[in-house]
């Protein structure tokens, strides 16, 4: 009987979890397609945390890295994007204390308006209203925007933000809660 090692096309059908244990046990090719199955919302959870792509990217990879020479401490008590989310939150916080960079523009994405050309007026109010929003951003306290951005922007369950941020379900709902009230009057005049 002849075997055939796992195609790769296969390995994007497999989950998380037994990726991880491949990975583990030295699968390249299973951490790759970890990579390639989470970079775009660790880049923009990273991306919203720094404000710069730059440094947004170095992060990511910092923390892939990180998360390749760790995984044999991976205990799956969460799953893996929760653990790379903690990862990537952990490092974005290390950058921001190291040299804390302005909030860019690009932390927040613009709505499609069509023909952005024809419509200056338009153009121009999104643009002030994008830049308010991203102010606001700055604003919030490290730990409301970390929060406000894994439920908003990445979508995460409130036990899976808390788990990355190491608290209570409670305290996420609170910070979730000033964060949001706060970008609320911030954005107040644009209503």
């Amino acid at each position: 009987m002849i075997e055939h090692a796992a195609s790769p096309q296969l390995e994007y059908d497999l989950p998380d979890g037994l990726l991880a244990v491949r990975a583990a046990e030295g699968d390249e090719d299973s951490f790759a397609v970890l990579v390639q199955r989470h970079n775009r919302s660790l880049l923009a959870l990273a991306r919203g945390m720094l404000g710069n792509p730059q440094d947004a990217e170095e992060a990511v990879q910092d923390a892939f890295v990180s998360a390749w020479r760790r995984l044999p401490e991976y205990r799956h008590r969460a799953e893996f994007r929760t653990w790379m989310y903690r990862i990537t939150v952990n490092r974005c916080l290390t950058m921001r204390r190291r040299r804390p960079p302005p909030l860019s523009l690009d932390t927040v994405a613009e709505v499609a308006t069509g023909d952005v050309w024809s419509q200056p007026a338009r153009s121009a109010e999104q643009d002030a209203a994008t830049e308010a929003l991203s102010r606001a951003l700055a604003e919030l306290d490290a730990d409301q925007r970390i929060c406000w951005i894994l439920r908003e922007l990445q979508g995460l369950p409130y036990n899976e933000i808390a788990h990355v941020t190491r608290t209570s379900e409670q305290t996420v709902r609170g910070r979730l809660f000033r964060a949001r009230r706060t970008l609320q009057e911030a954005m107040g005049p644009w209503r």
